[in-house]
């Protein structure tokens, strides 16, 4: 189900307590995605979010996505812990509407340079747009865990990285991250950035599974990132999104 969140000029794919799975500019507005050139402990990033919003002339509400770094996957029960942590921080904020939480998320660790405490990577906002952008949306990162319960029985293949098991995993995260770009109102054409996070091989999987899918995306290719998804036992993740800036922030 897809709510407009006015406040932030954005409406949001309805999600699970810690994220959204996903957010598309209202009319009139786009969305910027920002990175850091280096992550940063994650409760001090909301700080440089907010004096990046204030510099920006927007609000808090305009924030749409967060992309964590954790130093390594957590266990199912540390992962509900950390989002409880998270979760304080979005509601201190005044950023939930209804008692949904409208920002989508993606969390991950990376196997090289991961971070010694859970940290902040990116943004994504909104502006109004400076000019015709078209339709801009941010899809959160989705790994194989095929129920919206945070429970470790619903990975899918739990407990294999066989090509065959990472297969049936990356076909699953695919058809997930389809739903929710129609969801938002996307389309392939309107992507232009792709990103996975895995420690397995991709190449097969690249050239059977996601080029094919992703049509004249393809053309931008993927950004690879060697990383793992936050909880254990879950091998391969992806997001995606279709904005027209992209800023790295020092």
């Amino acid at each position: 189900m897809v709510i407009e969140n006015k406040r932030g000029h954005y409406a949001f794919l309805t999600g699970i307590a810690p994220y959204s799975s996903g957010a598309v500019a209202l009319p009139g507005y786009e969305i910027i995605h920002a990175h850091f050139l280096q992550p940063v402990p994650w409760q001090k990033g909301f700080d440089l979010i907010a004096e990046h919003l204030v510099d920006e002339g927007r609000d808090r509400y305009a924030l749409c996505g967060v992309e964590l770094r954790c130093p390594e996957p957590y266990t199912m029960s540390g992962f509900i812990d950390f989002n409880r942590l998270y979760c304080t921080q979005l509601e201190d904020w005044g950023l939930y509407l209804d008692g949904m939480n409208p920002v989508a998320r993606t969390n991950v660790s990376p196997q090289f340079c991961a971070p010694a405490e859970p940290a902040l990577y990116g943004f994504s906002y909104t502006v109004p747009s400076r000019k015709k952008t078209g339709v801009t949306f941010i899809a959160a990162g989705a790994g194989e865990l095929n129920s919206p319960e945070l429970i470790s029985e619903a990975i899918i293949r739990r407990g294999e990285n066989s090509p065959n098991a990472m297969r049936e995993k990356a076909a699953y995260v695919m058809k997930v991250m389809e739903k929710r770009m129609t969801g938002l109102g996307g389309t392939w054409q309107a992507v232009t950035a792709v990103d996975i996070y895995t420690v397995h091989p991709v190449v097969d999987v690249l050239e059977d599974l996601v080029f094919p899918k992703m049509r004249s995306a393809a053309i931008h290719g993927v950004h690879w990132f060697h990383a793992r998804p936050p909880i254990e036992e879950i091998e391969y993740e992806m997001d995606l999104r279709g904005v027209r800036t992209e800023l790295v922030l020092s």
